[in-house]
């Protein structure tokens, strides 16, 4: 980990001046993108590596200043002080402060507005987008920068306070702009070989991470060799995959994203919606889908054979009765 690098910072692209009366009054902007993970998602817990995504389509803006009256929070969940903010906003207040104590400015009262088209409890990195969001534009309101490391600490303080004991995969990829290998909290950008479209569906069931974590702990204590055995094959389909991803190879990448899926419903973190789902997406000609995230709900992530395929494949899966879908494009490097 390299020291901390925490430095003033003037107003730049991620500033700009916003009027309070007649006085000017520095805002700060904080972004994260959404992510999907294609393989990996719980065996990454136990160590084994995982490949994520960034989902372009879907982000986070934040945007805080000082305010001389109480601290205030503007959202589609909740708008007025930030002391009558409601308990599922933990998280949120978690990050805020966690940046405030960053920048030795606990007493410093914001206004603090966030826009969001990220689904909470989809599996896409909400928690850890808007935590990202939020904490770059708190930092930035107390006219300070932080380094990557003390960056992905800070959010990963956030994350505790949703999900628990969290890899870290979430912290990383949501600030990501690329493919990434992930694997013991280090993470590294994956050669994308060709472009790989993938279509994203809501199953219009919230994802229970916490209790989908729990399961897996649970059978694991009941079945150590069978689900560590789980756990070995999707780390070695993660490690082959990145392999795959690198030579464009659609269709393997495709059977190893099927074969993840039924692996994860083995270990308990399936749904009868995800199910439906995937073999909706298959039907449809998907090279491969399985669930992202951390199941029991949540989305499914399915591969198209291209752009084109993608167009046909999301209009099936709407009618199979997705919530919404998204597409998003992997651009290879050729």
């Amino acid at each position: 980990m390299t020291a901390s690098t925490d430095v003033p910072i003037a107003p730049d692209a991620h500033q700009h001046a916003a009027t309070n009366g007649t006085a000017a009054v520095p805002v700060a902007v904080g972004r994260a993108g959404a992510k999907a993970i294609l393989l990996g998602e719980h065996a990454v817990v136990y160590g084994r590596p995982a490949i994520a995504i960034p989902v372009r389509a879907l982000g986070v803006e934040a945007h805080a200043r000082p305010t001389d009256g109480p601290a205030r929070l503007s959202s589609s969940l909740y708008h007025g002080p930030i002391t009558r903010a409601p308990e599922r906003l933990a998280v949120t207040l978690t990050a805020m402060s966690a940046a405030l104590a960053a920048a030795g400015r606990e007493d410093l009262a914001l206004d603090i507005a966030i826009e969001s088209s990220v689904p909470a409890e989809r599996g896409l990195g909400s928690s850890a987008a808007v935590s990202a969001a939020v904490i770059e534009a708190t930092l930035g309101a107390c006219g300070i920068r932080v380094d990557d490391e003390r960056m992905h600490e800070l959010i990963q303080t956030a994350e505790r306070a949703a999900h628990g004991s969290p890899s870290g995969l979430d912290a990383r990829t949501v600030r990501a702009r690329a493919a990434v290998w992930f694997d013991g909290g280090r993470i590294e950008p994956v050669t994308v070989g060709r472009d790989l479209t993938f279509v994203i569906a809501d199953s219009g069931v919230r994802g229970r991470t916490r209790e989908a974590v729990t399961a897996v702990a649970e059978r694991r204590r009941a079945d150590p060799t069978g689900i560590e055995a789980a756990l070995d094959e999707l780390g070695g389909l993660a490690t082959a995959l990145r392999e795959q991803v690198s030579a464009g190879a659609r269709d393997d990448i495709g059977h190893a994203m099927s074969r993840a899926h039924t692996l994860l419903n083995g270990m308990g973190v399936g749904d009868p919606a995800l199910d439906h789902l995937v073999h909706a997406a298959t039907s449809a000609g998907a090279l491969g889908a399985k669930l992202t995230g951390g199941g029991r709900g949540g989305c499914v992530l399915a591969l198209a054979a291209d752009a084109g395929a993608a167009v046909e494949l999301s209009q099936r899966l709407t009618r199979a009765g997705a919530a919404a879908v998204w597409t998003t494009t992997v651009e290879g490097a050729a």
